[in-house]
């Protein structure tokens, strides 16, 4: 459920705010409470247009229309970073967006009593498919930088705080995610190297 708003897991809704080929799509992931957005979009010979956020219609789809930072970052081919979250009362929900290159996002969720603790999804994030991935407030959440350049924005529900900033190991075997293979070993920052599994938050 997200903020009271209960859907499937791979249910596909579409908002119908406005009757044209602008409709968003929500598609909720194998993990329910994470959500796959696929914007409407409207092109042309002059190029192409697209909301890629509209408080009302995501408040009509029971997700959070009170972000308070945008946050832009951009990476080399075989960067990844993460797995990080906040905790309480830091947590955030994140909007997560590429919007040069290609990206796999990862969100694990971390809640404990969750029947899906310990449970991902990764999906594919770029600037051809134009999709977007809500991760609501107790996932920890990371990338990997597929094309050299990428660059991603994202929304969060709560501001940045050091002092609230934890991590999860993106390897632990645990978890089991398959992350892409590259022509290369993925680069990371020391402290993301040492963060510990799940088993041991």
């Amino acid at each position: 459920m997200i903020f009271g708003y209960q859907k499937r897991a791979g249910e596909v809704y579409n908002n119908r705010a406005r009757k044209d080929d602008r409709d968003v799509k929500f598609i909720r992931m194998s993990v329910p409470d994470v959500v796959l957005i696929e914007p409407g979009l409207f092109e042309d010979s002059r190029g192409f247009f697209y909301e890629s956020y509209n408080q009302k219609v995501f408040a009509t789809e029971g997700l959070p229309s009170d972000f308070v930072q945008d946050n832009h970052v951009r990476s080399h081919r075989g960067i990844l970073r993460g797995l990080h979250y906040q905790i309480e009362p830091m947590a955030q929900g994140k909007l997560i967006r590429a919007v040069r290159g290609e990206i796999f996002d990862v969100a694990v969720d971390i809640r404990k009593g969750s029947e899906t603790f310990g449970k991902h999804v990764g999906v594919t994030l770029g600037e051809k498919n134009r999709k977007m991935l809500f991760i609501p407030a107790g996932f920890a959440h990371g990338y990997c930088s597929l094309t050299d350049g990428s660059e991603v924005l994202y929304k969060v529900t709560n501001f940045y705080s050091p002092r609230h900033e934890r991590g999860l190991l993106w390897n632990d075997p645990d978890l089991g995610i398959e992350w892409p293979r590259l022509d290369r070993e993925y680069a990371l920052s020391e402290r993301d190297q040492k963060y510990p599994r799940l088993k041991d938050l």
